[in-house]
């Protein structure tokens, strides 16, 4: 009769252990909770008061600098006003032609890997380097097309620069087609495949439309990152104080631009190089913006 009251005072004893356990590896887990979420928080807020403090420098004193001049003068030397017309127009030029330099070769690469080397060797490959292409410094790259471009040319010229800046576009635009082209769904493909459509053609007319909200949004990311490139442009297009559109002599770009007039001593150079810098700034976040609306709109139109 009194084994019964024991085992059950045994089993009541093991359960408030059980339980006291519980409660300690409960309590600890939100200790570690509580320490790891400020950490994350003093990160982003440490992250988010450098990028304020960017912002707000570039914007106080560049709207000071900000005048009619500034899109209607060329680049002046020191102790003349002057403007930066001729700087964005070349920026204009080079970004414009690297585009069209490293987005078809990057969405044709891009495809090849989503729609025939999935899961090959090659494909994995490819992707492996391409993920190197898209962390090397931008400097290596500027050197490489000097080496292979501008001294066996022997001179300067913006086309050397357009495809420093390809260089920085092509590996952007091929994972983010490649990745685009993943998340079509295979029915599409089954679909038109089994209507005897060939594939190349259900790339085109099929996955292309399906994809391309975020193919587009890759080719503006792209842009928007090649937009404040300065040290390829260094060692390809250099500058030109004057206007130029010869691609194939050097041209003048506002990277390069703000960054001559920052180091410089003259208060008018660094004025403009503020209002320049002002500039660049508005136009990467207004790329960005537009990327973030456009897969938006194809994220609302799908649900």
């Amino acid at each position: 009769m009194s084994a019964q009251p024991d085992r059950d005072e045994a089993h009541r004893i093991e359960a408030e252990k059980r339980a006291a356990v519980a409660d300690r590896l409960y309590f600890r887990r939100r200790i570690f909770n509580a320490v790891g979420l400020t950490f994350a928080l003093l990160s982003t807020g440490f992250g988010l008061f450098w990028l304020a403090w960017i912002l707000w420098t570039t914007f106080y004193n560049g709207i000071a600098a900000l005048n009619g001049k500034l899109f209607t003068m060329m680049t002046p030397p020191p102790g003349d006003e002057g403007g930066l017309l001729n700087a964005f127009a070349g920026s204009a030029m080079i970004c414009l032609l690297a585009i069209l330099i490293g987005a078809p070769i990057g969405i044709a690469a891009g495809t090849y890997l989503a729609e025939y080397a999935k899961k090959s060797r090659l494909g994995e490959a490819i992707r492996f380097f391409n993920d190197i292409l898209l962390s090397a410094p931008s400097i290596v790259l500027g050197m490489f097309i000097y080496t292979v471009v501008v001294k066996q040319v022997g001179h300067y010229s913006a086309l050397s620069g357009s495809l420093a800046l390809a260089l920085i576009v092509l590996p952007v635009v091929v994972r983010t087609t490649d990745e685009m082209l993943k998340l079509v769904p295979s029915a599409m493909r089954e679909a038109g495949l089994s209507l005897g459509v060939p594939q190349w053609k259900v790339t085109m007319q099929v996955l292309y439309r399906a994809a391309l909200p975020g193919i587009v949004t890759g080719v503006l990311l792209a842009l928007a990152r090649i937009s404040g490139e300065t040290a390829p442009l260094l060692f390809t297009a250099f500058d030109n104080q004057f206007w130029s559109t010869n691609i194939g002599q050097p041209m003048a770009s506002a990277p390069v631009v703000i960054y001559k007039f920052a180091m410089s001593a003259d208060a008018g150079w660094k004025s403009l190089a503020w209002a320049g810098a002002l500039i660049v700034t508005l136009f990467v976040l207004a790329l960005s913006l537009i990327s973030r609306a456009i897969l938006l709109r194809n994220k609302v139109s799908n649900d």
